[in-house]
């Protein structure tokens, strides 16, 4: 019987690209997840590199690398910085972060991340987070599930969404994906029905793991962990993650503040590799067609004179 593929990396050749690795570099991926990305470079580091994977979903810990240069940390990325410092690492010459969602999430209707199946609505990527899309549901008020429906979810129809999960949940609890979808599918076109149930799982996911603010975190701290010189490579698959790693590698800060000095230079601490933003090829969609909305961002540590 053949093993369910974890994931498949996307943009992976592009991403090697990007990173420009050094055999004796040190590097981190964030979101070590299958392990494809980590493998591409650890195939490209000398004897004297070496790979941090992070991964705050324990289920990633069984693709482990077996290889003295590399490290498995089981942590969310929000705490690269923290964890950069206790293994005594001063900089590294390169970050990846994937911020899609692995095949192994998707597929497995005990996680809750898709409507395809019917299991309880959990969608933690950490098991051992608080809070699961369950008790979203059961709690959050109606202004709040319009708000993360419409966000992160970009629904026209989020109020109307939120009213109906509101309604229904003062007869029964919610606990389940098809308990989900059925409340849901009322304001939804039939020929947008997989497309719209994707987007309400993707905004309820977004929240239950504070997707937006741990990335705002990743980039933040991603300037005190890189040496000069050193890449920052982010892979998203939404309009508001892209804009916020774009405008992050623009002017260096969240909010997307250009600073320029006296003679009006853009003064960032990060510097674009590429002008344009790098999408996936023909190919590589019709092989992986969960990478069609893939993007990915390359920036450099800019080397201060």
């Amino acid at each position: 019987m053949e093993q369910p593929v974890y994931h498949i990396p996307a943009l992976l050749n592009e991403c090697m690209e990007g990173l420009d690795i050094k055999p004796n570099g040190t590097y981190v991926d964030v979101t070590f997840g299958g392990g494809g990305h980590s493998r591409a470079i650890m195939e490209r580091l000398g004897a004297d590199g070496h790979l941090y994977g992070l991964d705050q979903d324990m289920d990633a810990y069984q693709n482990r690398l077996h290889d003295d240069r590399f490290t498995f940390v089981h942590s969310n990325f929000a705490y690269i910085k923290n964890f950069m410092r206790f293994y005594g690492v001063d900089g590294v010459d390169g970050i990846l972060a994937d911020l899609g969602v692995s095949f192994h999430h998707f597929d497995d209707s005990e996680r809750g991340f898709s409507f395809r199946f019917d299991g309880r609505l959990d969608m933690r990527m950490n098991r051992d987070a608080q809070m699961d899309a369950c008790q979203l549901i059961a709690t959050y008020s109606e202004q709040q599930l319009s708000d993360v429906l419409y966000l992160y979810g970009e629904l026209k129809q989020a109020r109307r969404m939120a009213a109906a999960i509101v309604k229904a949940r003062r007869n029964e609890t919610i606990e389940t994906t098809a308990q989900l979808a059925a409340i849901v599918k009322p304001f939804i076109k039939p020929n947008q029905e997989k497309k719209e149930l994707a987007m309400v799982f993707q905004a309820l996911r977004i929240e239950v793991n504070h997707e937006m603010d741990v990335l705002a975190q990743l980039l933040q701290a991603s300037l005190d962990v890189l040496k000069p010189g050193g890449r920052l490579a982010v892979i998203t698959y939404h309009s508001l993650e892209d804009r916020l790693v774009k405008n992050f590698m623009r002017s260096g800060n969240i909010e997307g503040k250009v600073e320029k000095d006296f003679f009006g230079r853009v003064n960032a601490p990060l510097k674009a590799v590429n002008n344009r933003v790098i999408v996936p090829s023909d190919d590589e969609v019709e092989r992986n067609p969960r990478s069609r909305s893939a993007k990915l961002r390359v920036a450099t540590r800019v080397v201060n004179d």
